[in-house]
This record gives C-alpha cells, sequence and structure tokens, in this order.
C-alpha cells in the first residue's frame, strides 16, 4: 500500500492519510485581520489534506507583520475562521491553526505607530510588507519580564479563541525568524536575564508558550514548527545543532501532537537525522517534496507524515491527484499574495468539481 495513503495519528486525531498541507500566508484578509467568503472556499477545497495548518495567524494585534494577514484576537476575527472550520469539517477534514507572531520583523505601520518588540533592540537586515510597499525594518523595543509574561498569555488566549472557532488544534510557528525563533537564536537575543545567554535560557520563551498553549489545548492538541537554519529574516544562531538538539530534546516529554520540520537550502547537518530519535511523537517532515521524494521518507520511515506547500496551494484536490498519477496544476507565482479576488486562490481547478463551499 502506498503510504502516503495509509492513517497516521496526529496526537487527538487520526488523518487518513499523510498528504498534509502547510502553513502558507496568503494576504488576502482584511485590513482589520478577518478572513472572508474566499478564504472560507479556499480552505473548504483543501479539506481532503490529512491536515490542514492554516496560514500564520497573529495571536495578538503585536503581532501582525505583514499587511492583509488574519488575527484571532477579536470576536469578529474568531467568527470568521469559525466559518472556515465548520467548511472545512463538513468536508470531513481536520485543520490546525498556526499561530504567528512576527517580533521585530514588523514595522509601526502594522501596529498603529507601535515599535515592534523583540527579545533585544537588534535590527534586522531586510524589508517590511506594509501598506504603503516594502520599507526597511526599524529597530525594535526590547521586551522587559512583564510584558514577556504578557506575550506569553497572548498566545494562551490566542489557543482558547481558535478552539472558540472550531479548529481542531493550533501550530506554535517557531521559524522564519519570528518571535519565538529571535529568543531561540544567539543573533537576535543578547538579553542578560533568565530568557538569553546559556540555550537553556534562550529556548525558555518557546517552552513557556507551548506549555501556556497547552493549558489551553492540552497537549494532544498542539504541533510546533521549527527550521533550523533558514537563516531567514536576519535570523542568525551561533551554534544552531546544539540549540535545535536541546529544543527538541525538551519537547520530547511534552506530549504534543507533532513536530514539524522544515528544512531550506543545504544545511551542513541532516537536521532530520538528528532530531527525529529525540522527539517520540509524530513527525512531520516539509520543504520541497514530491510525492516521490515523500513516498520514500515515509518507506524509509524518515518522517510519519509529509507536508506540502505550493503543490497544495495549486492542487485543491492534491491527495487525489498523487492517488491517480494526475498531472499537476502549476503555482502562479504572481498571486501567492495578492489582493482578495478568487485569481490564483480559488480558482485552480479539480479533477472533479467540488460542491460549493
Amino acid at each position: 500500500m502506498n503510504p502516503l495513503f495509509t492513517p497516521v495519528r496526529i496526537g487527538r486525531l487520526v488523518a487518513p492519510n499523510r498528504v498534509l498541507m502547510a502553513p502558507m500566508t496568503r494576504s488576502r484578509a482584511s485590513e482589520d485581520g478577518i478572513v472572508g467568503d474566499l478564504t472560507v472556499t479556499y480552505y473548504a477545497q483543501r479539506a481532503s489534506a490529512g491536515l490542514i495548518i492554516t496560514e500564520g495567524v497573529f495571536p495578538s494585534a503585536l503581532g501582525k507583520g505583514y499587511v492583509n494577514t488574519p488575527g484571532i484576537e477579536t470576536p469578529a476575527q474568531v467568527a470568521a475562521w469559525r466559518k472556515v472550520t465548520e467548511a472545512v469539517h463538513a468536508r470531513g477534514g481536520r485543520i490546525f491553526m498556526q499561530l504567528m507572531h512576527c517580533g521585530r520583523v514588523s514595522h509601526p505601520s502594522l501596529l498603529n505607530g507601535q515599535t515592534p518588540v523583540a527579545p533585544s533592540a537588534i535590527q534586522p537586515v531586510g524589508q517590511a510588507w506594509t501598506p504603503a510597499g516594502q520599507v526597511d525594518f526599524v529597530t525594535p523595543r526590547a521586551l522587559g519580564l512583564e510584558e514577556i509574561a504578557e506575550v506569553i498569555d497572548d498566545y494562551r488566549q490566542a489557543t482558547r479563541r481558535a478552539l472558540d472557532a472550531g479548529f481542531d488544534g493550533v501550530e506554535l510557528h517557531a521559524a522564519s525568524g519570528y518571535l519565538p525563533e529571535q529568543f531561540l537564536s544567539s543573533g537576535s537575543n543578547q538579553r542578560t536575564d533568565l530568557y538569553g545567554g546559556s540555550v537553556e535560557n534562550r529556548a525558555r520563551f518557546v517552552l513557556e508558550v507551548l506549555d501556556a498553549m497547552t493549558v489551553e489545548a492540552g497537549a494532544d492538541r498542539v504541533g510546533i514548527k521549527i527550521s533550523p537554519e533558514m537563516n531567514y529574516n536576519s535570523i542568525t544562531d551561533a551554534a544552531p545543532q546544539e540549540t535545535y538538539t536541546y529544543l527538541v530534546g525538551q519537547l520530547r516529554e511534552r506530549g504534543l501532537a507533532y513536530l514539524h520540520v522544515a528544512l531550506f537550502g543545504n544545511p551542513a547537518v541532516d537536521y532530520h537525522a538528528v532530531l527525529r530519535p529525540l522527539f517520540n511523537g509524530t513527525y512531520l517532515m516539509g520543504s520541497g517534496l514530491t510525492q516521490e521524494s515523500a513516498e520514500k521518507l515515509l518507506q524509509d520511515q524518515q518522517a510519519d507524515a509529509a507536508v506540502f506547500g505550493a503543490p497544495f496551494l495549486a492542487n485543491p484536490d492534491l491527495p487525489e491527484r498523487f492517488r491517480v498519477g494526475a498531472a499537476l496544476n502549476a503555482p502562479d507565482r504572481n498571486t501567492f499574495f495578492a489582493p482578495p479576488t478568487a485569481k490564483g486562490y480559488i480558482d485552480y481547478p479539480a479533477l472533479v468539481p467540488a460542491p460549493a463551499a
């Protein structure tokens, strides 16, 4: 039997297949972070995934980092997401919300004039996507200890709101140079208190956020995404193998639904080989996979499920296409991030037209 089409336990859920949809920013929400009917259709079309992991969703207004990204802070945002989960569940799907606090790689124009926050006041190299286009990152403000506790509680409250909106679980985005990875990495964290310095201290924020999320959801409805040496958004670490070995070792006994590891480029270390033995739960592998490479990694027991990004964006019925060996639609990169229109979002053809959401 093709390993992609065997069931797999993901925490509290049993997914009917191992073809999972990756979190992908699409920038289709309103200015106040509310998703609309197009987003309902978008996710419902892809309900045949073993599990959908949504685009990054800001847990609080200060976590927003891009124009037209969605939130889960206000009652209106919760109500809008509830339409998404109801549509996905009506088609027999399963869906987790990814919580994404951008930290220092935001911009005051996205934060009602506030300065972005970070573990340390170090200006990242690069540009933010704002209503006025791309502008240079600013120097962030270092969070005080009391503020760190408040941000951790923001994640807890966002988890509760995600569950209230009908999500099956939540994923902590601890990659791509966002706030959790800013704390984790030595290049962006130069604190001298209990959240900085040693790897144990730098990992403290990530672990405390996960623990706060599990208070609300239960560990078996919480996952985490990491991406060692991705170095996106000006993130660097002096000893990444040590950092991630320690972090994943701390996850081992927490009973999380999954560990999602996406590797980009060609890191000198085979992090999958290093990290998978340290984690005793469901291991998700993503980034650049094809049907053939995913089948091989599952056959070789390198991972428990495969996570697909752009192929799922362009092929709402990706599992069925894999199953029957059908050709794949090519993704239109010009519409990855665009105004909220159907083009390049919900107009990719399926093999058989799906019923309206």
